[in-house]
């Protein structure tokens, strides 16, 4: 199993808008043979900060992942929405 991390801060009122995109992402993703696990998980300290926890069964359901029409049409969309880039790291469990 590996696992990914990716942490999002948002800029200011662009919250909503994150979440409402992220909707149909998570659900989908979900249905994605080889997600074991796809959860959004905000920050209690910080609303501005959202992290994905994905558990997927190997690189390969990761790499068809990245390859869904959801993913490529939508997470393109975090860009304007996220202050820099989102904070991304993969473990694997030992």
């Amino acid at each position: 199993m590996i696992r990914i991390i990716s942490k999002n801060t948002l800029k200011d009122g662009k919250r909503d808008e994150f979440l409402k995109i992220t909707k149909e992402l998570i659900e989908k993703t979900r249905k994605e043979d080889g997600c074991i696990a796809y959860h959004l998980f905000e920050d209690i300290n910080n609303p501005l900060i959202l992290t994905f926890v994905e558990d997927w069964r190997d690189e390969e359901a990761i790499k068809n992942h990245n390859n869904t029409e959801h993913f490529k049409r939508i997470v393109p969309q975090f860009g304007d929405l996220r202050v820099g880039k989102s904070d991304l790291n993969k473990y694997k469990e030992v």
